[in-house]
């Protein structure tokens, strides 16, 4: 009783931020601790409804639950509405009125996650989401959903800086364009596509964008041409993931960037490359390192790491780092298994050494190393010209001890041409 007579002296500031970081359905059991919290559950600014955490609740009764602390909710502005549903816990119907009802009042992050959509009753957003009382509204994050079509309504979303789009469905691929331009200020934009979400070509044309993640889920049909056009001069940090599209046009360079992970199977993905030549650090799987371009310098890279998965990941790893001139850090290591049956690449020794191997590189990082015979030979050419070669790590998925060991005999010999060096090995 002390303890929480202590808690109730705290102010009511204090005591709104501490209930803020409950689910709601613990917010609304404190209203019988006294008369001090008999009413304070309705002033929180955040309201947080997972039908996971009420597995005895029918749809109907957690619907019911809801609809009923969000009447009694007074807060002036809500903050923060997230909805963790399932197909059970709510009807199209229930998720609109509720999401109208926090644009009401006047909702800053709105985040609502279908874990198991229904593919005969999609929730649909509802059209007071595009009006212009959506003004407050900084933080979108949305998935399994459909919008909808409020062409008579033009969508604004003055404020918003956080929009996240997962598995999404859109009346067309006109609207979801127009979607992302009517969003001035936007800084960090994620996309998931789904197959069959009516878009062929996303484009992205935000001047205030930051983060951008683009994503493609492996169930498009690969037959269907698909893209995307981005101009965004500002970003920093960039990262694409597509297995079956054709292209990604890059309109604009963009100096400010820092951060690129590229796991792509386009035929040609080296304009996008010669975009952001001012990355600092830089993760790759591609499928195609055939045709490199000449001309393509990473003045500002720093960090590089390679995925060993496709045959031609050597060719690429000595394009890169001959192009990569102030290179400190390299990372190789397989993402994705390698196919049965393809065919893996011959070390081939280059006929000079890039300069970043000979003047700065300090780190290499192997991982998933199986000691195959273009592995060593590629480990014992950074061993005897990386001069600034400080620490190497290397980790073996192998579970057979022998060869592990025999493994770390080679290394430890191949180590030694690096008078500089410490061998770390897993």
């Amino acid at each position: 009783m002390a303890h929480r007579d202590r808690i109730s002296q705290l102010p009511e500031e204090l005591l709104l931020r501490i209930l803020s970081l409950l689910p709601v359905k613990d917010v609304v059991v404190t209203m019988v601790l006294s008369k001090r919290w008999k009413f304070l559950w309705m002033l929180v600014p955040t309201l947080e409804y997972d039908h996971a955490m009420y597995q005895d609740a029918e749809g109907s009764r957690f619907s019911r639950f809801v609809y009923g602390s969000l009447l009694l909710h007074e807060a002036p502005v809500l903050e923060c509405l997230r909805l963790k549903l399932d197909r059970e816990s709510g009807t199209a119907v229930d998720v609109g009125v509720w999401v109208r009802t926090a644009v009401k009042r006047y909702v800053r992050e709105l985040d609502i996650d279908i874990n198991s959509p229904s593919v005969l009753t999609p929730v649909i957003l509802p059209w007071s989401l595009y009006a212009g009382g959506c003004k407050t509204l900084v933080t979108l994050k949305v998935s399994n959903m459909a919008l909808v079509d409020a062409s008579s309504l033009p969508a604004s979303f003055p404020s918003l800086k956080f929009l996240s789009l997962v598995k999404m469905k859109y009346p067309s691929e006109e609207f979801i364009n127009t979607l992302l331009a009517s969003c001035p200020v936007l800084e960090d934009l994620a996309v998931e596509h789904c197959g069959d979400d009516n878009v062929t070509v996303l484009a992205v044309q935000i001047p205030s964008l930051k983060t951008l993640s683009l994503r493609k889920r492996p169930d498009i049909d690969e037959d269907k041409a698909t893209g995307f056009v981005i101009d965004t001069p500002s970003l920093v940090s960039f990262e694409i993931v597509d297995h079956c599209g054709e292209l990604c046009l890059v309109q604009s360079n963009m100096p400010e960037i820092v951060y690129v992970y590229l796991d792509i199977n386009y035929r040609h993905p080296w304009k996008m490359l010669s975009s952001l030549s001012s990355v600092k650090q830089l993760e790759l799987c591609l499928t195609s390192s055939k045709k490199y371009p000449i001309g393509i310098v990473f003045h500002n890279l720093v960090h590089l790491t390679i995925c060993t998965c496709e045959t031609a990941w050597l060719n690429l790893l000595l394009c890169v780092l001959k192009d990569s001139p102030k290179l400190q850090g390299l990372r190789i290591e397989q993402y994705h298994p390698i196919r049965t049956g393809e065919q893996r690449p011959c070390w081939n020794e280059p006929g000079q050494v890039p300069e970043c191997v000979l003047t700065c590189l300090e780190t290499v990082e192997w991982v998933k190393y199986e000691g195959t015979e273009e592995e060593k030979e590629a480990v014992a050419f950074i061993f005897r010209n990386a001069r600034c070669l400080k620490k190497a790590t290397i980790s073996s998925s192998s579970t057979d001890p022998v060869k592990k060991l025999e493994m770390l005999k080679e290394l430890s010999f191949q180590s030694r041409c690096s008078s500089t060096c410490h061998l770390t090995f897993d």
